[in-house]
C-alpha cells in the first residue's frame, strides 16, 4: 500500500442467488403487491385525519401534527427494514413479516374502531386505554410499512440486473420504478375513493375491516409469485455497519485483532463521502415533502367545508379525502404518457437511456410543487372570501358555496410534482448506494419524505402556538376564521428556497455510474 492511502477494512460480498427467473414476470407480481397494499395502508393513513377529528375528537392543529408526525415515522422506520433486510433478513422474507405486522396492526385498528363505535354517544372523548390500543396499534401500522416499502419496490428492482448481461436491463428497471408507481397510483385511487366513502357512509369498523382483508390478499399473490424471484442474499457484516466501524475507528483510533488500523476509504462512493454526496439531496428532499405532505392533512380539510354534491339530481357527497385520488389519477394518466411517449423521445435527443437524469427529474418535481402551493394559496383566499360574503364566518357547519372543483388543480399539480420528484428521488437514491445496499437507498429517500413530514408538523405547530397567543391561529378549528392561506404562501417561500439550493447542489453532483448521466 502506497504511502497516506486509506483502507477500510473489507466485509463479504453481496450474493446473488438466481431463486427463479427475474425479469418482467417476476416484476408482475410485485406490481399486483404494490396495488394491493395501497390499498390496504393508505386505507387508513388517507382518511386518518377525519377520523382524529371525528370519532377521537381531535382539534384540527392537533390532528394535522398529529398526523404529519405519524406520516413521518411511516416513513423514516424504512430506514430499520432496509437495514434488517440488507444485513440479516433478505427482502423476501422482509417482506414476509411486514405482511404478518400488516394483518395484526390492520386488525387491532378494526377491533378499535369497534369499541369506540359501542360507546355511549355522551361519552365526549375516548378512555385512556382505548385511545392507547389505538395508538400501538397505529404505529404497529408503521413498523409494517417500515419492513414493506422499501424492500417490495428494491426487490423488484432486483429483477433487472445489468451485471446479467442484458443490455436493456438499466433501462428495463428504470421502467420498472414508473410503472410500479402506476400501480400503486390505482391502489392509492382505491382506497381514497371507495374505502373513504366507506368509511363515511357505513362505518370506520367496516373500512379498516375491509384494509385487513386486502393486505391477506396482498399477502397471498406475494406468495404465489415466490418462484420466480431472483432474491438478494443478506450480507453477514452489513457493509453499512462496517461503514459506521470504520468512522468510530478513525476517531479514536481503534485497530482490529490483527493489529491493522480501520480507516475510510477514499473513494468517493464509499463511507463519508458518500454521505456528503447525498446529503444536500436528502435534504432539500426533505423540504419538497413538507410541501406535498399537505394533501393528506390541510388540503383534506379545506375540502371538508366546500359544497361537495355531485349534482342536486344524483344526492351524491364526495368525502373529503376522495379528493386524494386526484393525485393517484394523475398518476395514472401521466405516468404511461411519460414512460412510453416522453422517455423515448427524450432518449433520442439527450441519448440518455431514461430520457432525462434523475437530479433533473426531482428538480422539475421540486418546481412543480411550488406552483400547486401557489394555486392552492389562492384559491384557499378564495374560500374565504365566499364564506365571508355568505355569512358564513361563525358557521363552520355549513358548507361554503363554493365547488370542490376549485380545489382539482392542487390536486393535480401535486399529483404532477409526485411522477417527476417521487420517483426521481426513489431511483436516485437506489442507484447511488453500493450494490449490497439497495434497499437502505430507497429507504434513505422514503426518509426524506418522512422527515418532511415530521417537519410539516412541527411547523404547524409552531406556528399555530405563535398565531394563537396573538390572537386568531391560522389553523383554527373554524377554518372560516383560519388562515390556511398565509401557510401555504409561507410554504411558496420555502420551496422556492429549496428549488435555488438543490439547482446549486445538482449541477456540481457526481454520478456513482457514469450511465447514470450518460449515454
Amino acid at each position: 500500500m502506497e504511502s497516506g492511502e486509506l483502507m477500510i477494512r473489507p466485509g463479504p460480498s453481496v450474493a446473488s442467488k438466481p431463486d427463479g427467473h427475474g425479469g418482467w414476470r417476476a416484476a408482475f407480481y410485485i406490481v399486483v403487491v404494490g396495488f394491493l397494499e395501497r390499498i390496504g395502508f393508505y386505507g387508513v393513513q388517507g382518511n386518518l385525519i377525519m377520523y382524529l377529528t371525528g370519532p377521537l375528537g381531535m382539534s384540527t392543529a392537533a390532528a394535522a401534527a398529529g398526523v404529519n408526525v405519524w406520516a413521518g415515522t411511516v416513513q423514516v422506520l424504512p430506514l430499520i427494514g432496509a437495514l434488517a433486510a440488507d444485513s440479516w433478513l433478505g427482502r423476501f422474507r422482509a417482506v414476509l413479516a411486514a405482511g404478518v405486522l400488516y394483518l395484526l396492526s390492520l386488525g387491532m385498528l378494526t377491533v378499535s374502531s369497534a369499541l369506540e363505535a359501542s360507546q355511549p354517544l355522551a361519552a365526549s372523548s375516548p378512555s385512556s386505554a382505548r385511545l392507547a390500543f389505538f395508538y400501538v396499534a397505529l404505529y404497529l401500522l408503521a413498523l409494517a410499512q417500515g419492513f414493506h416499502r422499501p424492500c417490495i419496490e428494491t426487490l423488484g428492482a432486483d429483477q433487472f440486473s445489468p451485471s446479467d448481461g442484458d443490455p436493456g436491463a438499466r433501462a428495463s428497471r428504470s421502467s420498472y420504478f414508473n410503472w410500479f408507481h402506476f400501480s400503486i397510483s390505482w391502489g392509492y385511487a382505491a382506497s381514497t375513493t371507495a374505502v373513504s366513502y366507506v368509511d363515511d357512509n357505513v362505518g370506520w369498523t367496516v373500512g379498516f375491516g375491509v384494509c385487513w382483508a386486502t393486505m391477506v390478499l396482498c399477502l397471498a399473490v406475494f406468495l404465489l409469485g415466490a418462484r420466480t424471484y431472483r432474491a438478494e442474499q443478506p450480507v453477514d457484516g452489513s457493509p453499512f455497519v462496517e461503514t459506521v466501524s470504520a468512522w468510530a475507528a478513525r476517531v479514536f483510533h481503534r485497530k482490529d485483532d490483527s493489529g491493522t488500523e480501520w480507516l475510510l476509504d477514499r473513494k468517493p462512493e464509499e463511507g463519508k463521502g458518500l454521505v456528503v454526496k447525498l446529503l444536500p439531496i436528502w435534504l432539500c428532499g426533505m423540504v419538497y415533502a413538507a410541501v406535498t405532505s399537505q394533501v393528506y392533512t390541510l388540503f383534506t380539510k379545506q375540502a371538508s367545508t366546500l359544497d361537495r354534491r355531485l349534482g342536486a339530481a344524483t344526492g351524491l357527497v364526495v368525502p373529503p379525502a376522495a379528493l386524494q385520488c386526484l393525485v393517484s389519477f394523475t398518476f395514472i394518466t401521466m405516468l404511461p404518457v411519460y414512460d412510453r411517449a416522453f422517455v423515448p423521445l427524450a432518449r433520442r435527443i439527450a441519448g440518455h437511456h431514461a430520457g432525462v437524469t434523475t437530479l433533473q427529474r426531482i428538480g422539475a418535481g421540486m418546481a412543480m410543487s411550488c406552483v400547486a402551493m401557489v394555486v392552492a394559496a389562492l384559491v384557499e383566499a378564495r374560500r374565504l372570501r365566499v364564506a365571508s360574503d355568505a355569512g358564513l364566518i361563525d358557521r363552520p357547519d355549513v358548507a361554503v358555496p363554493m365547488s370542490l372543483w376549485w380545489v382539482v388543480p392542487q390536486h393535480v399539480l401535486i399529483g404532477l410534482a409526485g411522477v417527476l420528484g417521487d420517483i426521481g428521488l426513489e431511483e436516485f437514491f437506489y442507484d447511488q448506494v453500493p450494490d449490497a445496499l439497495r434497499s437502505v437507498g430507497l429507504a434513505l429517500s422514503l426518509s426524506a419524505m418522512g422527515a418532511g413530514s415530521y417537519a410539516s408538523g412541527m411547523l404547524v405547530s409552531v406556528i399555530d402556538w405563535a398565531t394563537r397567543s396573538s390572537g386568531q391561529s391560522w389553523f383554527s378549528d373554524n377554518l372560516n376564521r383560519a388562515r390556511l392561506d398565509y401557510f401555504y404562501w409561507l410554504l411558496v417561500g420555502l420551496v422556492a428556497l429549496e428549488v435555488t439550493a438543490f439547482l446549486h447542489f445538482a449541477k456540481r453532483f457526481v454520478y456513482r455510474n457514469k450511465t447514470s448521466c450518460d449515454p
